[in-house]
């Protein structure tokens, strides 16, 4: 009897929690026809380098600006690390971005469980299936957004167990201004005893308190050094500490001045970098300060749009014209500006909403249209660009889930739990469908244009996929479409032109297709009337035509000069 009662009066075990495993097993099978998805477009320059290979690659991928695509060296180095686990089997990259989404997702978890927010679980399943995250995990090159987003939210929640432990303006040791509300306890017991000074004069929480800090800053430096993107996250949190408590003081700035000094030298960085060395400058990226506020309203409004319908979800998006003179183009950032003053007026009530959509918009700043990014070139807006952002609404929206219930009787709470079941489920059905596009070029190319006629890269990607498997009829195809979308696009008409010649000097060494190489280098010379090799080719083919010798010595005569 007495053992029993001092099992029943002692501490009780903490409850496993399963969550990480759970949207692991979900993130597997929604993104299952992605596992064994090939390359797409940049993932050459990402994985397949061979001068970076070596050790030595991986020196100059951390020295050498240019050496890499972007200057994200940890990045970078996980790929090098990766490479040399699995070389070029292409599986292993497809599953190390579903561990790190599910990691993500499951971070995000655990962020919300210790902010006593409504609906954590809810929340992290819905960004895990979200479809619009699937660019970001189906796509190895956006490993950017999954491995940043990881460092993002575990410096999140260092930082945050920081201020729980005294940092900012909270009193040191101090368990009364928790960001946990309810939290009591064991470790009330535990931040009660942090107060007591040690025999020599020192808190014993301070250290550990130090710790949690400078953690925290290495994990967003790693962030940072991924993608600085995250450069954000300093402004997050102290949009986190308002939601809390309503108030921002220089006590909660001062802890985090270092981030936004490093932060803001990351965004100059990245904007130099991006227009220097990546090349976003030029004709596409000429647009005036007004219409880059026109531009800032429709893209927050399109990305809000995909999470609440995430239909038509296409690879290159049409990109915009964004006219000063069109009144219209004046509602998106009128509406958005509205919407924030009506989220302000509900905030007296509930902070939360005001605060996603801060925290949405602010993400976002980075690609809103002020700051030049080189895909501009293709599409004002692409789903990996909200991958983080998309927590600002998701979290509201779960919250306001899980917290229904209170106002529903039980047949209603019922109804509610098994329409949430069906969202989640419908969203993975959606990510599933969709990350089947993302098996091979094609698929994705040929999904594009069926969507978006006017993506000339998309004719351009696929007509060189195409070529590189030989099909150089499909390629020509491909080709003059990019240039039927953009007579100027330069690199579509030089493969076009060696689509034709590839198939002329074939048909050319058969007697029977002579004619075939004649069509083929004549329509060389159509798009290129200066090119040497086709007029001389086709000069040589003529010359066994005896009805058009006399053409055949004109091209031979017109290519020696």
């Amino acid at each position: 009897m007495k053992r029993r009662e001092r099992r029943r009066a002692g501490p009780k075990k903490p409850r496993r929690d399963y969550s990480w495993l759970l949207i692991l097993a979900a993130v597997l099978a929604a993104y299952a026809p992605a596992l064994h998805g090939r390359l797409l477009w940049d993932d050459f320059g990402h994985v397949t380098v061979p001068e970076l290979r070596s050790l030595g690659g991986l020196w100059r991928i951390w020295s050498e600006l240019g050496a890499t695509q972007q200057y994200y060296p940890l990045l970078h180095s996980a790929f090098w690390l990766e490479h040399r686990l699995w070389g070029d089997s292409f599986i292993g990259y497809h599953l190390t971005n579903v561990v790190l989404h599910s990691t993500a997702a499951y971070l995000l978890v655990r962020i919300l469980r210790h902010l006593a927010v409504p609906g954590a679980l809810v929340a992290g399943l819905i960004f895990a299936l979200h479809p619009v995250s699937v660019e970001s995990v189906a796509w190895i090159s956006e490993q950017k957004n999954t491995l940043s987003a990881v460092f993002y939210l575990a410096s999140a929640y260092v930082y945050l167990r920081f201020v729980d432990r005294g940092g900012g303006s909270h009193h040191r040791g101090g368990g009364s201004n928790r960001l946990r509300q309810g939290y009591g306890g064991p470790a009330k017991l535990h931040a009660k005893a942090e107060e007591q000074d040690a025999p020599d004069g020192r808190r014993p929480g301070l250290d550990l308190q130090t710790r949690h800090y400078w953690l925290a800053f290495g994990l967003f430096l790693c962030a940072l050094l991924s993608k600085s993107v995250t450069a954000t996250l300093p402004a997050a949190l102290l949009l986190v500490l308002w939601w809390h408590r309503g108030r921002i003081e220089w006590r909660d700035v001062r802890p985090l001045v270092p981030w936004f000094v490093v932060a803001a030298a990351a965004g100059v960085f990245t904007a130099w970098f991006e227009h220097q060395i990546i090349g976003a400058q030029g004709e596409p990226f000429a647009l005036t300060l007004v219409e880059r506020i026109l531009l800032a309203g429709r893209v927050i409004w399109f990305y809000l749009g995909k999470l609440f319908w995430p239909g038509n979800l296409i690879f290159v998006y049409p990109r915009w014209t964004i006219d000063a003179s069109q009144s219209w183009q004046y509602l998106s950032p009128a509406g958005a500006v509205a919407l924030a003053i009506a989220l302000a007026v509900l905030a007296r009530r509930s902070r939360g909403p005001l605060a996603g959509y801060l925290f949405f918009c602010g993400t976002l700043t980075p690609v809103l249209g002020f700051v030049n990014v080189y895909p501009f070139r293709f599409s004002y807006v692409a789903d990996h660009f909200q991958y983080l952002a998309s927590l600002g609404i998701i979290v509201p929206a779960a919250s306001a889930i899980a917290m229904a219930p209170q106002q529903l009787d039980a047949r209603k709470r019922r109804v509610l739990t098994l329409g949430t079941a069906a969202m989640v489920v419908m969203l993975a059905v959606l990510t599933w469908n969709r990350s089947a596009v993302y098996q091979d070029a094609e698929t994705l190319f040929r999904d594009t244009i069926a969507r978006n006629p006017q993506a000339w890269m998309a004719y351009q990607n696929l007509g060189t996929d195409l070529a590189n498997q030989n099909r150089l009829a499909e390629a020509i195809d491909a080709f003059e479409g990019a240039l039927r979308v953009k007579p100027d696009y330069a690199e579509a008409r030089n493969n076009l032109v060696l689509a034709h010649m590839r198939l002329g000097d074939a048909a050319a060494e058969v007697p029977e297709r002579l004619d075939q190489a004649i069509r083929h280098y004549e329509a060389v010379l159509r798009i290129a009337p200066g090119d040497f090799r086709a007029r001389y080719n086709l000069g040589t083919v003529l010359m066994d035509v005896p009805e058009r010798q006399g053409d055949a010595l004109e091209h031979l005569e017109r290519a020696m000069k």
